[in-house]
């Protein structure tokens, strides 16, 4: 996924995973995965994507500054 926030563009296909959370079973509707996704400048931004009934039923980038990412690592 590629999406611009604020100027800058996050891409999953050009940055590289540091850390993927999944929820549940392949197929589950209420399953979905957050993967902390590294660019190639040093910025963090979270992809999120589910089943249709999780919550997380489309796609989604949020960036997360590097001082929150061990806060949201300790969340799962």
């Amino acid at each position: 996924m590629r999406k611009e926030i604020d100027g800058v563009i996050y891409d999953t296909a050009t940055s590289v995973i540091d850390k993927k959370f999944t929820y549940g079973a392949p197929g589950d509707p209420y399953g979905y995965e957050e993967t902390l996704y590294i660019t190639g400048d040093g910025r963090y931004f979270i992809y999120t994507y589910g089943g249709a009934k999780s919550k997380y039923p489309t796609e989604n980038v949020t960036p997360i500054v590097r001082e929150d990412v061990k806060y949201w690592m300790l969340s799962h």
